[in-house]
């Protein structure tokens, strides 16, 4: 008999699985590692793309004010950023802020959370390196709902209420840091989106985030041209501004395989160059069942919407998805009470009259209806019972806010390992019986990078 072994990456850990049919794994042409990442960030901070080093920035703060006060913007735990260890970009950061007599007092570290919740002290102590709490740096949580700590800048050419984290724009020397993969809304994370929707205020999204924004063909993976998500987010964060940004890409281990710094835009676009060369996923047909998993990012059902998005690219019309994640959110494993307000009424309505609902002028924009409208988009294209989605996190009660098929039923095992092969193997059985086929009769494609690669059809 054929079979299919596979390492499926999870927040905690990896899980090899073995399937008793020959599958097509599809995965990212890859990015090289770098080999030497604390060399490297040390060399881009002092020459950075398109303005001048980090140092010099400091320097040249100092001379128009006598103690300038630095903010740090970091990315909150759903996205894998090095900010400690050998690869971390955040010491370095404030090494030189240091080194320039910037005093510890005078640093801010502020974790630009969008509309997410606030972390909480032992997740910032899993991220961070311990020398930035033994240094005393304060930290901050953005708050969106926090009208006393928001600056209102104005209004953007779509109409969008400018509303920034105070703290932010009253620091003198102004410092970004993120991730750069792609984004199925923004074509592309980091740069801008560490200010929008990183800092903004929650009215901020709602034109950022509406619906017919995201029904925009180009509001997709890997467009920025052209892409009104993309766009609205560079003007905002262009008006907030930013004297330097520090982003890095990651290969498929989540090591280190490029750090861009400088000028906003220009450090940005050539981070996006390079993750376009290496996360295309080449396939040349669709399938009847797509298996795929929701990698680092996927800790609440939430952010497994990019994994519904990716997984929609490959399967057939009224094909199977089949969907494993790891949803470690302590707050709620499925997202916020907004998310799962939303979702519950995609789940009770369908994809196409949830979508004429939010469009309805007599609608009131939800917060995080989003990432709704992007399972609606999967939801358009199969049928919501051709979806089966697991999480060791899960209680029943979570499974009924969900759309889909509960995955627990074919689970026994506590095993992240055991309890992945019992949930792709009790998926597949089932679809092939709704099919009337075998397994082994079955196209399966197996998506290995998750929400990471996107599918590219070749011609």
């Amino acid at each position: 008999m054929k079979t299919t072994a596979i390492t499926i990456p999870f927040y905690s850990g990896k899980a090899e699985i073995e399937l008793p049919l020959e599958a097509d794994v599809l995965q990212m042409t890859g990015a090289i590692p770098l080999t030497a990442p604390k060399t490297v960030i040390e060399k881009v901070l002092e020459n950075p793309i398109n303005c001048s080093s980090l140092r010099s920035i400091i320097k040249k703060k100092k001379e128009s004010k006598e103690s300038p006060k630095a903010v740090i913007v970091i990315s909150d735990n759903t996205r894998p950023v090095p900010y400690k260890g050998e690869s971390g970009i955040l010491m370095p950061i404030i090494t030189i802020l240091m080194a320039e007599n910037i005093p510890v007092k005078d640093i801010l570290i502020l974790v630009a959370t969008g509309t997410h919740r606030p972390l909480t002290d032992d997740e910032l102590r899993s991220m961070l390196d311990q020398k930035v709490f033994d240094l005393g740096i304060p930290i901050i949580n953005h708050d969106c709902k926090d009208a006393e700590h928001l600056t209102h800048l104005g209004v953007t050419s779509r109409g969008t209420q400018i509303y920034i984290d105070s703290y932010y724009i009253d620091a003198d020397i102004k410092i970004l840091t993120g991730l750069v993969e792609s984004h199925f809304m923004a074509g592309a994370s980091g740069g801008r989106k560490s200010i929008c929707p990183g800092l903004v205020g929650e009215t901020g999204t709602f034109i950022f985030h509406g619906p017919e924004m995201l029904d925009h063909p180009k509001s997709t993976d890997l467009v920025l041209a052209g892409n009104p998500c993309h766009e609205e987010a560079l003007e905002v964060a262009k008006t907030a501004g930013a004297d330097f940004i520090v982003n890095v890409t990651l290969d498929s281990t989540f090591a280190v395989s490029g750090v861009f710094t400088g000028e906003l835009e220009a450090a940005h676009a050539a981070a996006v160059e390079q993750v376009i060369k290496h996360i295309g996923v080449p396939f040349e047909k669709s399938y009847d069942v797509v298996i795929s998993h929701a990698g680092f990012v996927g800790i609440n059902h939430y952010q497994a919407a990019k994994t519904g998005s990716t997984a929609q690219k490959v399967v057939k019309p009224g094909g199977f998805v089949i969907l494993a994640a790891e949803n470690i959110d302590s707050a709620h494993p499925v997202g916020a009470l907004t998310y799962r307000t939303t979702l519950q009424l995609l789940k009770l309505l369908g994809a196409e009259k949830f979508m004429k609902l939010i469009k309805s002028p007599d609608w009131v924009f939800i917060p995080e209806q989003w990432q709704v409208q992007m399972w609606s988009k999967l939801f358009s294209h199969i049928p919501m019972d051709n979806f089966y989605y697991y999480s060791p996190q899960f209680t029943p009660e979570h499974y009924a806010v969900v759309p889909g098929i509960d995955g627990s039923q074919y689970v026994s095992s506590t095993s992240i390992t055991q309890a992945a092969q019992e949930f792709y193997l009790g998926a597949l059985e089932d679809a092939a019986n709704r099919m009337d086929k075998q397994i082994n009769e079955l196209s399966v494609a197996i998506l290995l990078d998750g929400p990471y690669g996107i599918p590219v059809r070749k011609l």
